[in-house]
């Protein structure tokens, strides 16, 4: 997508894999365009080492859905694409059935904020086969990148106790697009503000930022570019002392701040990017505080993550507010979430009962839960959550209070006397959005009080314990004879699988 698309897409149609296409052109050919499938979006692994996932993205998928349209141009394009054997890749009465195609799926999904743990459905997607196969490349880039930068977000934010982050890594952001979707799912997390004015202008935002070294580069000396910044922002100056020496830097920091205190201005802080931050964050703020300069805040900088900031602070550092860039923008440590999409159940058509599917693999823990899959959070007494059940809305146990860990059939959990709530909540309808878009406010919200009453074995940063997710019994009596029965049924096709 061209800048000028981000969060307003209108390529998502072709914002997919090609496999995609192929695979639709497959089911069309085959009469199979009108069969219904089901399927999750879900992760597996604990992103970061942290026991939870801050879900982010989802609010965006109704107008993905109402975008998903093939244009004349799109249909142009296909239509030249050859096959690697020769001859056209694509049917041309297809490109036809694409060029008048609308979606007409139903979207349930997690809400922006909520927390989300390892293999419970974060998304699903009702409808045809066909259509729920076309989103499925759109979608997963949608929300897999958000939620991994707002988990690594709200770890930052955690580690920084109450002081305001500012995200700025716009510059070291994987593109345009990836830079927008950082701010945005940032802000939801928890950061205070962005150096992205763009971001700043599109989802309401508050922006940041102070000045570059190359603004005292400028100056023949470093006073001089103080003063003339602090002429230029007296209503927001912050200066960057680290350009040359930060103790010489301060000193011209604390000149200026008195100059500005004659005129009836403040310095409002001094920013610090390199160097030992936390011995010199406390010399710079010994030297504010003697000259009666108390009010200046500290801000630092300089690849930050949730490591350095908790040693930072570990050791008493003076700092008022922290600018997180890289490391933030990136997911340094873990550059994907590795969200995937399963059919989980199918049937022939739309008054048809759903047949429960899942996949195999030579990695158990890679096999997939079957089923129309919705989660029930459950709480205690205070309001924290104990654990999640995923359980089959289509299936007559549904509601039983028997919880069995998804990869261990040993551990179960006894529910009965706990509230729950379900997770999943309607967000498209026959390919329409059901509600309002919620303004990012809301979601803000709705992360800051998921996290606040999580409790804190959970939101450790090293060895933090697991959350326990697991299905509903007769959920997971289903799965087991839904393995037994594929073995059986691949042992018996394959010869040396009979030893």
């Amino acid at each position: 997508m061209a800048l000028t698309d981000v969060s307003h897409p209108t390529d998502i149609a072709m914002l997919t894999d090609l496999y995609e296409l192929t695979m639709a052109q497959g089911l069309w050919e085959n009469g199979k365009e009108n069969e219904q499938g089901c399927f999750t979006a879900f992760y597996r692994d604990h992103p970061f080492g942290s026991a939870y996932a801050v879900m982010c993205g989802s609010a965006e998928l109704p107008e993905l859905v109402e975008n998903l349209r093939f244009t004349d141009e799109d249909i142009d394009y296909l239509a030249g694409l050859s096959a690697p054997a020769g001859g056209r890749m694509f049917n041309p009465d297809f490109l036809e059935y694409l060029r008048a195609f609308r979606p007409h799926v139903d979207i349930d999904a997690v809400p922006e904020g909520e927390l989300v743990f390892p293999r419970e459905p974060m998304v699903r997607v009702i409808g045809s086969t066909l259509e729920c196969q076309l989103l499925e490349t759109a979608l997963l880039n949608t929300i897999g990148f958000q939620t991994l930068v707002a988990t690594k977000t709200a770890r930052v934010v955690a580690a920084a106790k109450g002081r305001p982050v500012a995200e700025f890594g716009l510059r070291r952001a994987q593109g345009p697009d990836g830079g927008m979707a950082v701010a945005r799912a940032s802000y939801v997390a928890g950061c205070a503000s962005t150096s992205n004015v763009l971001a700043g202008r599109r989802y309401g935002i508050p922006v940041s930022g102070t000045h570059a070294h190359s603004w005292v580069m400028t100056f023949d000396t470093e006073l001089e570019a103080f003063r003339a910044f602090a002429s230029s922002s007296p209503k927001n100056c912050t200066l960057l002392i680290d350009t040359y020496d930060v103790r010489e830097g301060v000193e011209n920091a604390i000149i200026v701040a008195k100059e500005m205190e004659e005129r009836g201005e403040r310095l409002a802080g001094i920013r610090i990017d390199s160097g030992d931050l936390a011995k010199l964050s406390a010399y710079v703020r010994g030297r504010f505080d003697e000259e009666g300069l108390d009010y200046v805040k500290i801000v630092v900088s300089n690849d930050l993550d949730e490591y350095t900031i908790q040693s930072l602070l570990d050791q008493g550092a003076p700092v008022d507010s922290f600018g997180v860039g890289t490391k933030l923008a990136t997911c340094y440590d873990q550059p994907a979430l590795g969200c995937v999409y399963k059919l989980s159940a199918h049937r022939a058509g739309a008054d048809d009962p759903w047949t429960p599917v899942l996949k195999l693999s030579e990695q158990p823990y890679k096999r997939t839960i079957p089923g129309i899959q919705q989660v029930r959070r459950y709480v205690d007494d205070a309001g924290s959550p104990v654990c999640d059940m995923i359980f089959d809305e289509s299936y007559v146990e549904g509601s039983g209070t028997t919880l069995v860990a998804v990869n261990d059939a040993a551990l179960v959990t006894d529910v009965s006397g706990l509230e729950g709530r379900e997770l999943l909540v309607p967000m498209v309808r026959d390919g329409a959005a059901v509600a309002p878009r919620e303004s990012i406010e809301d979601a803000r919200a709705r992360c800051t009080a998921a996290l606040s009453s999580l409790d804190s074995v959970y939101k450790r940063f090293l060895y933090p314990q697991s959350y326990m997710v697991g299905m509903e019994q007769g959920l997971a009596r289903v799965r087991d004879e839904l393995v037994r029965e594929r073995m059986a049924a691949t042992s018996s096709a394959i010869p040396w699988k009979r030893i």
